[in-house]
């Protein structure tokens, strides 16, 4: 999985969302969920299967919201769209809500093939492009020491060196240039006006879009209503604390945001209910931290804790997902000041609750 695992272990009900449509479009195909937006589904594979994508009308054309994966299948898709309910009508902009190659990745493709530019927060775009330009190389060291200092045997870390530098592998070559969104901004798209809702936690800066007027809330991977979106730390900030991030703006999202809202997820289905599915996302984080820090009575490495943050068996295609998000974890309970790490002579770290 690309974005998220299923929810980690469940301890209470999920809140019974309501789902308004019977099913979603086919490839090629579009639903209508207000005047004026669109509804689409991209290829991309694996347990996820597609990625939503939406077009909404404005003069001229269609403002395209996120863009699938790169590659020759997306890009049959999105043919497709234009030849059938987007009427061959041209692209207009191209918003993308982060960075993550199943929504940038074809980005570059249809801002050249339509002239028009890319939206984007600044932070996304950077990281992005600094990303991509790891294709091809080298893994490097301090990336391997991290993941030993998480308790990575041998065989994972040689396994994370083949791999590594295949993030710009899902990516058409990205645009040279973008408009900056930021939080607050407000943009007219169409006939309506839209506001920008930064986030972050899965990724550094993610702009969702917000329109009262039809009352829709594009999420994008920021609320997600049947996965947890993966919230990790990276090799390139080992004492992040993504976590209190993520929490954060699940808080302030839900008290700035009316429950009213459509809410335009990139996975699954369209839902109302946003205000419950914040709780129980933030509740799920909270009581999987309780669980973690039960567990730190007696010393831990980071893959030592799989077991209670998740219900899914850890094999070596996500084991770099569990790890990130477990560290995310533990790095928390230090900043609460509930646990505390210390590294061994062979440069692995242990952590510990805190009486």
């Amino acid at each position: 999985m690309r974005d998220g695992f299923e929810e980690t272990i469940p301890e209470v009900a999920r809140p019974k969302l309501v789902y308004p449509f019977e099913q979603g479009p086919k490839t090629g195909e579009a639903v209508d969920v207000a005047p004026g937006v669109k509804w689409l589904r991209m290829p991309l594979g694996g347990s996820l299967a597609f990625i939503n994508v939406w077009a909404i009308e404005e003069e001229g054309g269609w403002a395209i919201v996120d863009t699938g994966m790169g590659g020759s299948e997306t890009q049959q898709a999105w043919r497709k769209a234009f030849a059938g309910p987007l009427a061959n009508l041209k692209v207009t902009r191209v918003f993308v809500t982060h960075m993550h190659p199943d929504h940038i990745g074809m980005a570059g493709w249809l801002t050249r093939k339509y002239d028009c530019r890319l939206w984007i927060t600044r932070l996304e775009f950077l990281m992005c492009h600094n990303l991509a330009a790891d294709t091809g190389r080298e893994a490097p060291e301090d990336a391997l020491a991290f993941y030993k200092a998480a308790g990575w045997e041998d065989e994972a870390l040689e396994n994370y060196r083949a791999r590594f530098g295949g993030f710009g592998k899902g990516l058409h070559a990205l645009p040279d240039s973008f408009h900056r969104l930021s939080d607050g901004d407000e943009v007219r798209i169409g006939a309506h006006m839209w506001r920008v809702v930064v986030g972050s936690g899965h990724s550094p800066e993610h702009a969702c879009l917000h329109c009262p007027d039809l009352k829709l809330f594009i999420s994008g991977d920021q609320v997600l209503p049947k996965i947890s979106s993966n919230v990790s730390v990276f090799p390139t900030e080992p004492a992040g604390d993504p976590l209190t991030d993520w929490l954060t703006s699940l808080a302030r999202i839900k008290a700035n945001m009316p429950d009213d809202v459509l809410v335009l997820p990139a996975h699954n289905d369209p839902f109302h209910g946003l205000h419950a599915r914040i709780d129980h996302l933030i509740g799920g984080h909270e009581r999987g931290l309780t669980r973690l820090h039960k567990l730190l009575a007696e010393p831990k490495r980071a893959v030592d804790v799989f077991s209670v943050l998740f219900r899914r068996k850890i094999d070596q295609w996500v084991l770099g997902m569990a790890t990130g998000e477990s560290l995310a974890h533990l790095n928390c309970l230090i900043a609460r000041g509930q646990a505390e790490r210390r590294t061994d002579e062979n440069g692995v770290d242990w952590y510990q609750a805190k009486a």
